[in-house]
């Protein structure tokens, strides 16, 4: 058998495993919510696994000893097999698992946590602890088949296993845009299988080594403390990578925006500079046996580098300031971590289960430290720095005293030294570009607040969140004005600036924002004069949750329930937010006739498909629903009963005297006092009523928007195709 086999294996579980990555935390964000506990309770999980598996499978290898009958290829092949039906279980596990805590029917966040914690590491363990498991196993069948490659067969299978997994990040999106997530899991599992199949035919033709006594691994004269200093290293590199790459996203989503292939491409860069940094390492350990100790003072530098690629007052392009700031260093730990998996190991795969796992471990808690520890104190700047002092302790090596090194090579390491302070002192992040703003941080977001009177902005990890404007007064008070009775309640979803919360509080009512990042509300005040003190009322209430799960988890009904996702419309998660299932838990909250009002952006910016695949959700889901156009987009009402036909005079006589003047507090002019401006406003939008089956019409073709298929966040190749049919002609759609 030859070894490429082998890095065909890998290479192809490498790719599944990001794919079962990448689809697992979706389907989990579904049942349990989009919130950053959940998000890493997923994660941890699964690099858990990862790490369990590989300790465990190479302790089971260790008392399994060579001179037993004992194929190691045949048991990886009934691995893949095993992960390829997890990969199709999981999703059925997520779904059950929520419906069982909803019968539990908790209302305490905590206990949620814990609750839901425990079901997804039930049904996501199995199948990360076989992905982890597969290393090792992999290691003892090359050990029987090519005995000769076992020093470095570690460094062989990770560098597949990543080269692979640089595929993983992006195939999948296009395989979503058009599979969904399940059809992609089934992909996925497919490749599972085919890697199984063939395990097992070479296996049976494949001539197996099984020697007589054990042979040592490991020379007994190998130092102790060096063994220890090496894992010491694998756990920061880990660590620091992990928690760097929390900071990364903050620093380039200014540049790169919300959407899921930004975030991918960060990913991408990162495990293809660490395949390309494994594949140089194999070519370099064929010759040489120690490095330059210099390559830690440069690791140290390279980590600074997102200082500089982040920075925004250098001119770049996107993709240069991502490979600037993420592909030297990526590239460095894609180059050491190998070297110390096989330095560690030297081809025994106990050890490097047991090196691996320690790696997972810093893996495991890199994001933890960064995002819970540092980013809710510490600038993105200054997270990052403080995440490479271990490395610049590290760094120190060429100038301890055994250090061999020549004196050209210390000069060199003193130049880094000085390249790295300088990029401590001069590097800057985004938000050093408002010198007049309130910066907020927390364990979810760095949240900005800016400008004056009306120019004032709302920026979420650098990205423009909404604006002061009456578009966001209409989502209160065109539902508010359309009920039969006076109303009791409401409910808005996405607090933004919190001017739909403060337009329903001039009803003199209850009402209920939920808002996921708990910097944002924090900043009311800053847009409007008067936050405090609406906040203070006893008939306002925030909640730090996500929308979809304090929907699920409140027993309250509610008259009007206002929703307006963040922006742009294909934002990453956002469709969690307009999918069927997400208005069948809207639905079960709204009293018989209370209202839900949908906000859709403006159609120029929003095209066919996304119009139609949103509109088909919300009818299939509404037996009533009428949109209303103006320039700036779409309101949508949904209802259980028929909307009354009202003009804008019945509207404007069902408003209390304080709503109105909320609502023209920005359009009132000096010949026009508030009543005249709101009621010209409201004739502007009855009079671009638009019928929804017009909008389904504009793209007939397009299915209803699922959690299963997310249409407007997978839209990579219909673009590319010019198949997202264009904007949509609303003077046509009109009734």
């Amino acid at each position: 058998m030859s070894l490429n086999w082998f890095f065909i294996f890998f290479f192809i579980s490498g790719f599944c495993s990001v794919l079962y990555e990448l689809v697992w935390l979706r389907l989990s964000m579904a049942q349990f919510g989009v919130t950053t506990a959940m998000v890493s309770i997923v994660l941890s999980v699964f690099m858990a696994g990862l790490g369990l598996g590989s300790w465990a499978s190479g302790r089971l290898l260790d008392k399994t000893t060579p001179s037993r009958k004992f194929s190691a290829l045949r048991f990886y092949a009934s691995m893949e097999l095993l992960i390829g039906i997890s990969g199709i279980v999981v999703p059925y596990g997520l779904v059950w698992g929520r419906s069982l805590i909803e019968r539990v029917g908790t209302s305490s966040s905590s206990a949620y946590y814990w609750i839901a914690g425990f079901w997804v590491a039930l049904i996501l363990l199995p199948g990360c602890t076989l992905m982890g498991a597969t290393l090792p196993v992999g290691m003892r069948a090359i050990d029987q088949t090519l005995p000769l490659e076992k020093p470095r067969s570690f460094s062989y299978l990770y560098m597949a296993n990543v080269g692979g997994a640089v595929f993983g990040t992006m195939l999948p999106l296009f395989l979503i845009e058009f599979l969904g997530f399940r059809g992609t899991l089934r992909i996925g599992a497919l490749c599972n299988a085919a890697i199984a199949i063939s395990a097992t035919l070479f296996s049976s033709s494949s001539t197996t080594h099984f020697p007589d006594q054990p042979k040592p691994a490991i020379s007994s004269a190998t130092p102790a403390v060096r063994g220890t200093g090496i894992l010491t290293l694998l756990f920061l590199s880990g660590l620091t990578s992990m928690g760097m790459e929390v900071a990364w996203v903050r620093s380039y989503t200014p540049y790169f925006g919300t959407v899921v292939y930004a975030f991918a491409s960060i990913l991408g860069v990162y495990l293809l500079a660490t395949f390309i940094g494994s594949v140089l390492y194999r070519r370099w350990s064929s010759r040489w046996s120690s490095e330059n100790p210099v390559v830690w003072t440069l690791l140290a530098v390279s980590a600074l580098l997102p200082l500089l690629g982040a920075n925004p007052v250098l001119l770049m392009s996107h993709m240069e300031r991502l490979l600037l700031g993420l592909a030297p260093f990526t590239g460095l730990l894609g180059f050491l971590t190998p070297m110390l998996v096989d330095r560690y190991s030297r081809g025994d795969p106990r050890r490097a289960g047991f090196a691996y796992a320690i790696n997972v471990v810093g893996c495991i808690l890199g994001p933890l430290v960064a995002g819970f520890g540092l980013l809710p104190f510490l600038s993105e700047r200054w997270t990052l720095v403080v995440l490479t002092l271990p490395w610049l302790l590290v760094a120190l090596a060429p100038f301890r005293p055994g250090a061999k090194l020549e004196i050209g090579w210390r000069s060199v390491a003193c130049a880094l030294f000085v390249c790295a302070g300088l990029l401590i002192v001069f590097g800057k992040g985004y938000q050093d570009m408002y010198t007049d703003a309130r910066v907020l941080r927390d364990q979810t977001a760095t949240v900005i607040a800016t400008g004056r009177g009306m120019e004032k902005q709302l920026l979420v990890n650098g990205f423009g969140m909404t604006n002061l404007t009456t578009i966001t007064k209409i989502m209160a008070h065109l539902p508010m004005a359309f009920l039969d009775r006076p109303p009791q309640n409401a409910l808005v979803i996405c607090f933004g600036m919190g001017t739909t919360f403060r337009s329903l509080r001039s009803w003199e009512i209850p009402v209920t924002a939920v808002e996921l990042v708990p910097s944002v509300p924090r900043l009311f005040s800053y847009y409007h004069s008067d936050g405090e003190m609406i906040l203070r009322s006893p008939l306002s209430r925030v909640v730090i949750d996500d929308g979809r799960r304090y929907l699920e988890r409140t027993t309250d009904l509610y008259d009007v329930i206002t929703i307006d996702p963040p922006p742009p419309l294909n934002a990453a998660a956002s469709s969690l937010l307009y999918s069927e299932e997400f208005y069948a838990v809207a639905r079960r909250r709204l009293r018989s006739d209370g209202i839900l009002q949908q906000w859709l952006p403006a159609l120029p910016q929003t095209n066919a498909v996304d119009v139609a695949a949103i509109t088909r959700s919300l009818r299939n889901s509404f037996p009533y629903v009428r949109a209303f156009h103006n320039e700036f987009g779409i309101h949508f009402l949904c209802s259980n009963r028929p909307l009354p036909q009202r003009t804008a005079a019945e509207l404007l006589a069902r408003m209390p005297e304080a709503a109105i003047t909320d609502f023209a507090e920005w359009e009132v002019t000096p010949n026009e006092g508030a009543r005249d401006a709101t009621e010209d406003r409201l004739d502007d939008l009855l009079r671009g009523e638009i019928n929804p089956d017009q909008l389904i019409a504009a793209s007939p073709q397009t299915p209803s928007l699922t959690d299963n298929r997310p249409i407007n966040e997978y839209y990579a190749v219909r673009r590319w195709l010019g198949r997202d049919g264009g904007p949509v002609n609303v003077d046509a759609s009109r009734n």
